[in-house]
């Protein structure tokens, strides 16, 4: 079965130095990361001490609002350090590899006789539970709730991030094998969307609903996808999940340990040699930056991330535990010239026709990090429309969750709505105002009052 979607309300970001179609093995790291921040509202418990062992697959914390919830190991090795700040708050895990990699063993035989409850357990002892996210909130799921449904975007359309159709490319029987696992877990329907036309073995899978999709940006969020397809009202939750995670979640029942492998796509402007790397989930990434040809010593910002709704780190940090892009773009810090001018030095992609970039839809452009202003009131303009393909009124929820009115925040769709998907808002908006941020404040609020 297959439906389409079609979104006309949005803008292509047409950047240099998207990833080639070249996967490369990188070597495997000498460290990971596991990072608490990843996994927003998590409040770690530590299972193991600086300088204990552990094997990939073991706990190393849970979280305290739901002991369920375990945070495995993705390497064998010794645990380096635990990075504390203000209150002890736990900021990072080190775990240095051994040079024989140990994986603990789980009992997964005959899993297709499982049952949902029986295939949540193992998904939660075996570190996998945190891939499965929730609408609302785009938090971590539940393991006691029961979705109305499962969606799985396939398709990315953020600038220069990853495609997925690489990405799964030659892990197509680990993909069939997670989507099998995660058709237990609802009553409902298990949603895939594909780019619109795409030749792609998603198509062969059976019991799925395919949605079809075609449009600029956002089209490939799957918040937009939701709303369009099975929109959330309150009390209900929708499960989320990425491409390459329901693979690992495969494997994971195929071999019987955790092996979460990452591809990652070293993308921007300024990289040499833009493409995929094969690695492990929290590797360090100086080395395979290196390796893709990037000059360091210019004033680059690191995103681990797409360059919409990624964050900054440094160059010797690690990967992102949901992440499969890492972009990298020149800092903006240069002021434009009579920037406010129409038609001077204003050559790229806008929602305005001031800007050349209409006359070119196909051109594609070496933008760095420049805001070109500074933040402003609000401007009822209808930009922000534009690039929204909700029936929602962005403008007015924006104002709701900076007031913190709850029952206008419901009212307008809050629900509904995760950071990423007012992006496009920080990218267009000329009020230069931080939408994400205000839409992350929003629905915490909305977790802490109503739940």
């Amino acid at each position: 079965m297959s439906n389409d979607i079609k979104i006309k309300n949005g803008l292509t970001i047409n950047i240099k130095g998207a990833a080639k179609n070249i996967i490369k093995k990188a070597a495997f790291p000498k460290s990971i990361s596991l990072n608490p921040s990843d996994f927003h509202l998590i409040k770690p418990k530590m299972v193991v001490k600086v300088g204990n062992h552990v094997k990939a697959g073991d706990v190393v914390f849970y979280s305290k609002d739901n002991e369920e919830i375990k945070f495995c190991s993705p390497i064998s090795g010794i645990v380096k350090d635990i990075l504390r700040g203000a209150k002890r708050k736990i900021i990072e895990i080190v775990i240095d590899s051994d040079k024989t990699q140990k994986s603990k063993e789980f009992e997964i035989s005959n899993f297709e006789n499982l049952n949902g409850n029986d295939l949540k357990k193992l998904l939660l002892g075996s570190g996998c539970w945190p891939f499965i996210k929730q609408r609302p909130y785009d938090i971590i799921a539940n393991p006691l709730d029961s979705p109305k449904s499962i969606f799985i975007s396939t398709l990315s359309t953020a600038p220069i991030s990853a495609d997925f159709q690489i990405i799964l490319d030659d892990q197509k029987n680990e993909f069939i094998t997670g989507v099998q696992v995660l058709k237990k877990l609802t009553d409902g329907d298990l949603n895939i969307c594909i780019e619109k036309d795409s030749k792609t073995f998603i198509n062969e899978i059976n019991d799925v609903v395919i949605h079809d999709v075609s449009g600029p940006h956002p089209a490939g969020n799957v918040g937009i996808q939701i709303h369009h397809v099975d929109p959330i009202n309150s009390g209900e939750k929708v499960w989320t999940i990425n491409p390459e995670d329901v693979a690992i979640i495969g494997r994971f029942f195929l071999t019987g340990v955790y092996n979460p492998l990452r591809t990652i796509a070293i993308s921007g402007p300024p990289v040499k040699h833009p493409q995929y790397y094969k690695t492990i989930i929290g590797s360090k990434l100086s080395k395979i930056i290196n390796d893709a040809g990037v000059k360091t010593d210019e004033q680059l910002r690191f995103i681990n991330g797409d360059i919409l709704t990624g964050s900054t780190v440094d160059k010797d940090n690690y990967l992102g535990f949901y992440n499969n892009t890492f972009s990298i773009l020149r800092e903006g810090n240069h002021y434009r010239m009579f920037g406010w001018i129409p038609f001077i030095n204003n050559k790229v992609p806008s929602i305005y026709k001031t800007s050349f970039s209409w006359i070119f839809p196909d051109k594609k452009y070496d933008l760095d990090t420049n805001i070109n202003g500074e933040e402003r009131a609000f401007v009822v303009t209808g930009e922000m429309e534009k690039v929204f393909p909700m029936d929602i009124f962005p403008m007015q929820l924006l104002k709701e969750c900076m007031v913190g009115n709850i029952e206008k925040m419901e009212n307008l769709g809050i629900y509904e709505v995760a950071p990423e998907d007012f992006s496009l808002i920080d990218y267009s908006s000329s009020s230069k105002i931080e939408a994400q941020h205000i839409i992350r404040k929003g629905l915490d609020l909305m977790i802490s009052e109503v739940g």
